[in-house]
């Protein structure tokens, strides 16, 4: 356990994962400040690939913490960060490839005004250097039936990053891909659900964060690069599962209980018309993880209940900043709306 405290601790969290820290561990360690209590940290998952020993014989000057068995992305942090005493977190995906100068902008941003709890860089495709990536673009927002888009990102359709979002904004979420967060706020709002394992987690968080009365925000001017689909795949049955499964819990817990009661059934609705797209397509392991998800929605229906009661009981109010009021899956899939500027809506 970590008995310094450094303004910034750095956490790469990474199962089977040592291709990945071959290649794009050297980058972060050149562009991590050695100056202003920065510490790098990589979470070995309950790897079998070697990964702990390679990270200790060949970079010593990282701090390295070990979990026996791989626990998800969720629990895996929830281990990891009670073990380390930081100002300030950043969780990186072990497949992203940082920058230089991409923790700067980000600390004089957050350091500026307390109410700014989380911040994500701008983060770009790692294989597609000039264009967005799916988990994050330029920032995160729901809309009013909880699908989530991205400034740079709607659905499947993805921008070019040409320099059009270049603003500091407030958002509603922000990637786990690269994820900057108070240390203290991160375990007062409870930190990442353990039963969300992987996907929606940073989405669910962010929302109790907004909750609470504190900001999201989006820091162009500090760029990370995210391969995306190099741990799991987008489109698989497995990411389709937990997707739709971890979106449904999410709207169970932080909804206004006025939304809850015709927003879940509405989306239960919505996933039957894309379960029947996905057969249609022909496209059936992805559709048949839609059946799934919901069983397991349903199979866990009280536990997802005290949740809600339990975090219901600490808000004063529920956010509206940062949801899109109308539908995006009308915006994009029906009207042809395609790009975030065309959504001609200032959130």
């Amino acid at each position: 356990m970590s008995t310094s405290t450094e303004k910034l601790a750095v956490v790469v969290l990474s199962y089977n994962g040592k291709h990945l820290l071959e290649e794009l561990l050297p980058k972060t360690i050149a562009h991590t400040p050695t100056h202003g209590d920065y510490k790098i940290y990589v979470v070995d998952n309950g790897s079998d690939d070697g990964t702990f020993d390679f990270v200790s014989t060949q970079f010593p000057e990282v701090e390295l913490i070990r979990i026996e068995n791989n626990k998800g992305f969720t629990n895996g942090y929830a281990v990891a960060l009670a073990q380390i005493k930081s100002k300030y977190y950043v969780l990186v995906s072990s497949d992203v490839e940082v920058s230089e100068g991409w923790i700067e902008p980000v600390m004089e941003l957050m350091d500026s005004d307390e109410k700014i709890a989380v911040v994500q860089p701008k983060i770009k495709s790692y294989y597609e250097r000039d264009a967005f990536e799916y988990a994050g673009a330029c920032g995160g927002y729901i809309d009013h039936h909880g699908y989530p888009f991205c400034r740079g990102r709607i659905f499947g359709t993805v921008e070019k990053d040409t320099g059009q979002y270049e603003s500091i904004e407030e958002v509603f979420w922000a990637s786990g891909a690269c994820f900057f967060i108070r240390a203290d706020v991160y375990h007062q709002t409870g930190g990442l659900d353990d039963d969300f394992f992987a996907h929606m987690e940073e989405i669910d968080l962010c929302w109790r964060i907004k909750n609470y009365g504190y900001k999201i925000m989006v820091c162009p001017q500090s760029e990370v690069y995210h391969m995306g689909g190099a741990i799991i795949t987008y489109g698989s049955p497995q990411k389709v599962y937990r997707n739709h499964r971890n979106n449904l819990i999410m709207m169970v817990k932080n909804l206004p209980g006025t939304e809850l009661i015709w927003k879940i059934p509405l989306r239960l609705i919505m996933d039957g018309l894309a379960f029947a797209k996905m057969v249609i397509d022909g496209n059936l392991k992805a559709s048949f993880s839609i059946l799934r998800a919901h069983l397991s929605f349903y199979r866990y229906t009280g536990k997802w209940l005290r949740k809600r009661r339990a975090i219901q009981q600490t808000i004063d109010q529920h956010t509206k900043s940062g949801i899109f009021p109308e539908s995006i899956v009308k915006a994009h899939f029906i009207k042809g709306v395609g790009t975030f500027d065309r959504l001609n809506w200032k959130p």
